[in-house]
């Protein structure tokens, strides 16, 4: 299958790439680097480095890769940034999606993954939240993942394109930036391996849904060689709480023993706590039911194997060049 993947080149993109390439399909990436690396794109990948809100260009591509499937990654990534800058929110988001669906849409693509959210779509929940759970987002970034998937669902009965929002939870994992909603996983194991303190925001209580990013790369391939009618959500999660506390104190442990096991003497402080942040919600949990179901995907990496993976691979980053 020829497949385009916007956002290809950053962390989930990235991964997502090179689990299509393997199994054989012809793939595109286009990507403006803003957050992306050449070293996510495979060597046998078409790159395009465009930005999605470059609506010519993305055209352009799209017309001449012309993708049987796109699987529609690229995104302004940040709850707290959406906050702030709620037009660049909107702008990538939105605009950049209606870009990307617009051409897809007049190129005869018969098939769009995107990826939405079920960590902030639902609100605060404080069980599973299922499919049919009513949307309640509380930050722009959750509205503008809302309004994706209403767009999708418009480009269906408009165009008859097979689409799919993928509701993912806290992502996270090897070669993930500290942008995202769980880039917190990035951002402590950057600190604790260079022997610096962590801070969490506010008392670290915040309850999340963590699924490791194989898991989501397994989502995705589902998604887009799975036959699918209409539009359609499934939700991406594990349906198991942690909280950023027991994060923090799980990565403290596995940054140590990657020190430990280099010989490098340094000792990983305490945990520290700074001010909370705006935008947070105290609680979502995601259930995963229907996509286990009709797709037959299901998580396989428990959060504590994730975290250790996830240490390991920034300790080879960091402290093996």
């Amino acid at each position: 299958m020829r497949i385009m993947i916007s956002g290809g080149a950053g962390f989930i993109g990235g991964h997502i790439a090179d689990a299509l390439s393997e199994q054989g399909h012809e793939i595109a990436i286009l990507d403006d680097l803003s957050s992306g690396e050449n070293s996510n794109i495979p060597s046998t990948a078409k790159f395009y480095e465009i930005d999605v809100t470059d609506s010519q260009s993305v055209q352009n591509a799209i017309a001449e890769f012309q993708p049987e499937a796109i699987c529609h990654q690229a995104a302004q990534m940040s709850v707290s940034r959406s906050v702030r800058e709620p037009d660049f929110d909107a702008n990538v988001n939105i605009m950049g999606l209606i870009n990307v669906l617009k051409a897809a849409a007049e190129n005869g693509t018969k098939k769009f993954v995107f990826a939405s959210s079920g960590g902030v779509l639902y609100g605060d929940v404080t069980k599973p939240a299922s499919e049919t759970t009513p949307a309640n987002p509380i930050s722009p970034y959750g509205i503008s993942k809302w309004g994706g998937e209403k767009y999708l669902e418009f480009f269906t009965r408009e165009h008859g394109m097979k689409t799919v929002a993928l509701r993912y939870s806290n992502v996270y994992g090897p070669r993930q930036n500290p942008h995202g909603e769980a880039g917190v996983v990035a951002i402590f194991c950057t600190k604790m391996l260079h022997g610096e303190e962590a801070t969490v925001n506010g008392d670290g209580k915040y309850i999340r849904d963590y699924v490791f990013v194989a898991d989501v790369v397994n989502a995705n391939v589902c998604a887009l060689t799975s036959e699918t009618d209409g539009f359609v959500a499934y939700n991406v999660g594990t349906g198991l709480p942690t909280d950023v506390n027991e994060v923090a104190n799980s990565l403290r442990n596995h940054c140590q023993n990657e020190l430990n096991s280099r010989g490098i003497e340094r000792t990983v402080p305490e945990v520290g706590h700074g001010p909370a942040r705006a935008g947070d919600l105290r609680s979502n949990l995601i259930a995963y039911d229907k996509i286990q179901k009709e797709l037959d995907w299901s998580p396989e990496t428990v959060v504590e194997a994730g975290l250790k993976q996830a240490a390991r691979w920034f300790a080879m980053k960091l402290l093996d060049n």
